[in-house]
This record gives C-alpha cells, sequence and structure tokens, in this order.
C-alpha cells in the first residue's frame, strides 16, 4: 500500500509518499513528471513514521540546518542505473554543486566504465523521484547554466540559496530566462 501526505514549503506543495517502510516519492505540485511511477493511488495518512521523518527532515532543511539524507530511508523506484545516480546525487554536500559531466564521469565509475553519457546521467537526474530530499538541484551544466529542473529554474535557485550555494559563476540560459 502507498501512503501519502502534503507538506507546505516555501516552494510549494510537496506530496511525499512511502511504502514498505522507505519513502519513495517526494514531488513538488506542479513539476514535470509529478508522481510518477505511482502505481496506486495513495492513501492520505500523515502520521505514518516514514512520513513524518520525511517532514521533520523537510522542516530542518527549510530552516536551513543542512539535514543529512542517511538520516532517513529511502527507497525510490527505478532501473539499477538511476538507483546508481540518485545515491551519487546524494553524496554532494549540501551548500554545493557539481556538473552532469562529472556525475557522469562519478557514474562511469561506479558502474566500472570508461565514461558514461551524460545525457543518460541527465535523464536520470530529471526522473528524480524523491526531490530536494535527493539534491538533483544541485547538478548545473559544465558552462554553469541552472537547467534541468523538473521543479522549475526559479525552485532550483531557491533551494541553491537556502543552501548558501555560491552562484556567482552560475547563470540561467536565455531560453529558460522567463522562470
Amino acid at each position: 500500500m502507498v501512503y501519502s501526505t502534503w507538506y507546505p514549503s516555501p516552494v510549494g506543495r510537496l506530496l511525499l509518499t512511502c511504502e514498505d517502510g522507505g519513502l519513495t516519492g517526494l514531488w513538488l505540485e506542479g513539476q514535470k513528471y509529478f508522481a510518477a511511477g505511482l502505481s496506486e493511488e495513495p492513501a492520505q495518512e500523515p502520521d505514518r513514521p516514514e512520513l513524518r521523518a520525511a517532514c521533520e527532515w523537510l522542516d530542518a532543511y527549510f530552516a536551513g540546518r543542512g539535514p543529512s539524507v542517511s538520516s532517513l530511508a529511502l527507497t525510490p523506484k527505478g532501473s539499477e542505473f538511476r538507483r546508481i545516480v540518485w545515491t551519487l546525487l546524494c553524496e554532494i554536500p549540501y551548500g554545493t554543486y557539481t556538473t552532469y559531466g562529472e556525475l557522469a564521469k562519478r557514474t562511469a565509475v561506479r558502474l566500472g566504465r570508461e565514461s558514461m553519457s551524460g545525457q543518460a546521467v541527465g535523464g536520470a537526474v530529471g526522473h528524480n523521484p524523491i526531490s530536494i530530499i535527493i539534491p538533483c538541484h544541485r547538478v548545473v551544466g559544465a558552462d554553469g547554466s541552472l537547467t534541468g529542473y523538473a521543479g522549475g529554474i526559479k525552485n532550483k535557485i531557491k533551494l541553491l540559496e537556502l543552501e548558501g550555494a555560491d552562484l556567482s559563476r552560475l547563470f540561467v540560459p536565455k531560453k529558460s530566462a522567463t522562470l
């Protein structure tokens, strides 16, 4: 059974889902791929321990306290490749960011390959089902462009600012300038 709750946040309402003892989803209302992968309509049950823990984590995060991802039981559903990329996202330190290319290199190492397509890694990042907690907002283009956030560039900027990331070398590409 899938359980859910809504969480009011500075970047909009968040839908959280869990099942079998772990958090399976966190989506910004209206984001690209919203609730993707849900196999059934979740039952609203905010008192589930997994959901309470995630809400407490989000309280700490939005208060600027940089909680550890390892404190939560995360069980995102996806291919082995995507789960590897999501694990690597969790290793990006709070308040910092990396590039899709660097993430592709780290993924290749994890898979024992010489190289990995940045585009394939970008697809896995974009389909991250546990946004914010699995910090896909911490990935930027090699040129410093703020691209590729399913929750919108404006929210990506808000999250990075909240973490105190140095945004001075980053920019919003003209095609995304509408925020």
